[in-house]
């Protein structure tokens, strides 16, 4: 039996925020994660956007929660040495009609507390984005919003909670609750017991909320295609590019990377299933129309990478509540875009729920807020990249040439919990370049297998049933 004050359930942007969060008390705290790894559900097809809050209705929960996430995160990614980038953002508009739109939008974005926001008009777009339609009008400037990697924030947040005495579980996938006081959480032939469950599942959190008889939601999954184009292409434009958004999404954008490549997309497609990740011809198709209708300059041939992603869609708003049904339960659910700009101030609001409802939040007195900055070489000058070498030349032995990843940075990727292919590309971009890995993968899995101690046939690329290699040379298959 192993015993705690809260269990997290779901080890994306938000289960992680939340358990970093809760960190700072006097607290026992688990993090139950399903997948091999974190951040291999929803947060993974994140696009990286930190949102301003320009184009939130003033009355929702989320649209408040995003301009304070906008805000906590700059401070968050100091302490924990994250990649925030603020690029700011062009809601652009074709016509007179489209421009009346944007004022509207930048009067409730104003009323929400969103700063700076300015309307440009063609002279100064032409000056600051030369590569953007010129049959654009006018546009609405928003400088606060920015770009992340989801995946590393999820790991530096992670990595400090667990600094700051967070259990973390992954392949632990909740099979029952029992909802009387402590719970008793059923997952990975273990039981979990706490006072406290905050269900932040992601796409699965209804089905979670369903083990505990709080079911009053239900998530529907809504796809979107997102293609990767090339890093030479990442000067097509210097900030987020958006149209004017739909009462679905915000439409087909033209996207800054915290890594440099340029992402277009995404679609937005309600679907059935949780596992649906398909792209289509039409998929690519829409996309390439919506993003060459801002830009001209994208091209097909610039694309080197697609994928989709599922957003966990309950409603128009977030649900973030204690469920009175089931004492000392509480729901995050639904939590779609703006999720990830949010997230900090979710963990803000799920703390003060905790604290409403009986639990004694009690600082520590020792708090190591502060998370040593990962090494990039491809995010540092040449000259400090050979100071590295020279005091440690695995610096040197480069494993991916398109993205410029050495043996050391996979090496530490896997000190800090990389076991997969996904978890050393995701925290490195090893394998992520315009080739896919086709140089660097068989490097990264003999990487992998030695310093995990496993032998080749056990390397997979995102955990069981995808094992790369079936068996090795001499061995036999029994």
């Amino acid at each position: 039996m192993h015993i705690y004050d809260v269990v997290i359930i779901g080890g994306g942007v938000v289960g992680a925020s939340i358990a970093r969060e809760l960190s700072r008390y006097k607290l026992k705290i688990a993090l139950l994660e399903k997948e091999e790894e974190l951040a291999f559900g929803v947060s993974k097809s994140n696009s990286g956007i930190i949102h301003p809050g320009t184009q939130m209705p003033p009355h929702l929960l989320k649209s408040r929660l995003c301009v304070q996430g906008n805000r906590l995160i700059r401070k968050i990614s100091s302490e924990l040495g994250a990649d925030f980038k603020e690029v700011g953002e062009l809601i652009v508009a074709f016509n007179e009609e489209e421009r009346a739109r944007l004022l509207q939008l930048k009067k409730d974005a104003e009323s929400l507390g969103v700063r700076r926001l300015k309307m440009v008009d063609s002279a100064w777009l032409k000056a600051n984005e030369p590569n953007l339609n010129r049959s654009v009008l006018t546009a609405l400037y928003a400088p606060t919003a920015g770009i992340i990697s989801p995946y590393r924030l999820v790991y530096a947040l992670s990595e400090n909670a667990a600094k700051n005495g967070v259990d973390i579980y992954t392949r632990a996938k909740v099979e029952k609750i029992i909802t009387s006081r402590p719970f008793e959480i059923f997952a990975a032939g273990l039981v979990f017991r706490a006072r406290y469950v905050i269900n932040a599942a992601g796409l699965f959190a209804d089905e979670v909320a369903k083990m505990a008889g709080a079911d009053s939601f239900t998530i529907k999954p809504r796809k979107g295609q997102e293609y990767l184009l090339d890093k030479k292409k990442q000067y097509l434009t210097g900030r987020l590019i958006f149209p004017l958004p739909s009462k679905a999404s915000k439409g087909i954008l033209m996207i800054r990377t915290s890594d440099g490549n340029p992402m277009i997309g995404p679609t937005a497609q309600d679907v059935e299933e949780k596992d649906d990740l398909s792209t289509s011809d039409d998929g690519l198709k829409k996309v390439l129309e919506g993003a060459q209708r801002l830009v001209p300059a994208v091209e097909k041939r610039d694309i080197i990478a697609y994928f989709a992603g599922l957003r966990p869609v309950a409603g128009d708003d977030f649900i973030i509540r204690h469920e009175d049904i089931v004492p000392g339960f509480i729901n995050v659910a639904g939590i779609q875009s703006p999720g990830l700009t949010a997230a900090p101030a979710i963990a803000l609001a799920a703390a003060d729920i905790l604290k409403k409802n009986g639990l004694k939040l009690k600082r520590k007195f020792i708090f190591h807020k502060y998370r040593k900055k990962t090494t990039h070489l491809f995010a540092i000058p040449l000259p400090a990249t050979k100071r590295l070498i020279k005091k440690d030349g695995s610096y040197g032995d480069i494993v991916c040439r398109c993205e410029m990843v050495s043996a050391k940075e996979v090496k530490d990727a896997i000190a800090r919990g990389a076991c997969t292919l996904d978890g050393v590309k995701f925290r490195t971009r090893a394998q992520a370049g315009r080739c896919h890995g086709s140089f660097c993968t068989t490097r990264i899995m003999k990487i992998l297998a030695e310093e995990k101690k496993i032998p080749l046939i056990e390397v997979t690329k995102r955990g069981p049933g995808s094992e790369i290699v079936c068996q090795e040379r001499g061995s036999v298959v029994r």
